[in-house]
């Protein structure tokens, strides 16, 4: 909503943009997330709620040490996030996560429609029923043919 697009052309409206449910994996300093675990991540949702969108779910994937140092860190928390943004916001949102300097990494994909439910349930589970679930699952033998076994 430019003042001089709106001075000019004020009967132009924007077109409808799509919100797109975006997948998103940060890699927090683990100095930091540690003093203030609630303020560091509470921070992508305020900032995906800035841009106009919504947080569908946000956790602690894990805490492990880091290929090669970033920023001088050795050890990195990783935070995964699903959110619903319109695409034009996500240049922006990049933008603003770059500026944090709670965050050392990020990555943002666009998830794909038909398996945002199945993506979103798995990562609003607890780490216990994920594993509960792997474990109950039924293991399947498949059968090897002679012919097409491995030499």
């Amino acid at each position: 909503m430019s003042p001089v697009r709106d001075r000019l052309f004020p009967h132009w409206e924007l077109p409808e943009v799509a919100k797109n449910v975006y997948e998103a994996m940060f890699i927090f300093d683990s100095n930091r997330f540690a003093r203030d675990p609630g303020g560091v991540s509470g921070a992508i949702a305020t900032l995906v709620q800035k841009f106009g969108g919504e947080m569908l779910a946000s956790r602690l994937w894990e805490e492990r040490r880091l290929a090669y140092p970033i920023n001088g860190q050795r050890k990195g928390t990783y935070w995964l996030s699903y959110f619903r943004l319109e695409s034009r916001e996500l240049v922006n949102f990049n933008r603003e996560t770059s500026l944090n300097e709670s965050i050392m990494r990020s990555l943002v994909l666009k998830v794909d429609p038909r398996i945002v439910d199945a993506l979103v349930s798995h990562a609003l589970q607890s780490p216990q029923e994920a594993r509960a679930r792997r474990e109950a699952a039924p293991v399947v033998a498949v059968p090897v043919e002679a012919g097409n076994a491995a030499e």
